[in-house]
């Protein structure tokens, strides 16, 4: 290999490497002739233009398209914060009438509790009667203790 550095030569397969690749680029007139030309590539159709009310249409419909698919957008989005703003009032509204309720509850048995005390407590009627015993049991003592002292003075 080291001779063949010096000369200058290089080996028989690079050779045969680049043989193979310019046949394979190389055209011959056979295959030239089997493609059509450049300015050959078929009928053209002519390009219809838009015209002013056919366009103004098109450009009017897609603004009202864009313009009512970004309305209902932002409506769902306000539909969506009142609903959660009115959710929330609603479990704010549930939690005080809990708390109503409970307190509801703590004033009938409250109210109860006085019912019962009412019933056991005594009127004035009661109390005027009771104290007017008190009186006869004491006049009542107070006589026996007259005459008791009496009996002992006299013995």
């Amino acid at each position: 290999m080291a001779s063949v550095a010096r000369t200058g030569l290089r080996p028989l397969s690079y050779n045969t490497r680049i043989l193979a690749t310019r046949r394979g680029l190389s055209s011959s007139t056979r295959k030239l002739a089997d493609t059509p030309a450049v300015g050959d590539v078929g009928t053209v159709r002519p390009k219809k233009a838009v015209g002013a009310y056919r366009g103004g249409i098109f450009g009017f419909l897609l603004g009202f398209s864009v313009a009512s698919a970004y309305a209902s957008y932002r409506l769902l989005e306000e539909y969506k914060i009142a609903s959660a703003m009115l959710q929330a009032s609603v479990e704010e509204l549930q939690a005080s009438t809990e708390k109503v309720s409970t307190h509801i509850r703590r004033i009938e048995n409250v109210e109860k509790n006085i019912a019962a005390l009412e019933e056991r407590s005594a009127t004035k009627e009661d109390a005027k009667k009771a104290r007017a015993e008190v009186k006869k049991l004491y006049d009542g003592l107070h006589v026996e203790f007259l005459d008791l002292r009496s009996h002992i003075w006299g013995i």
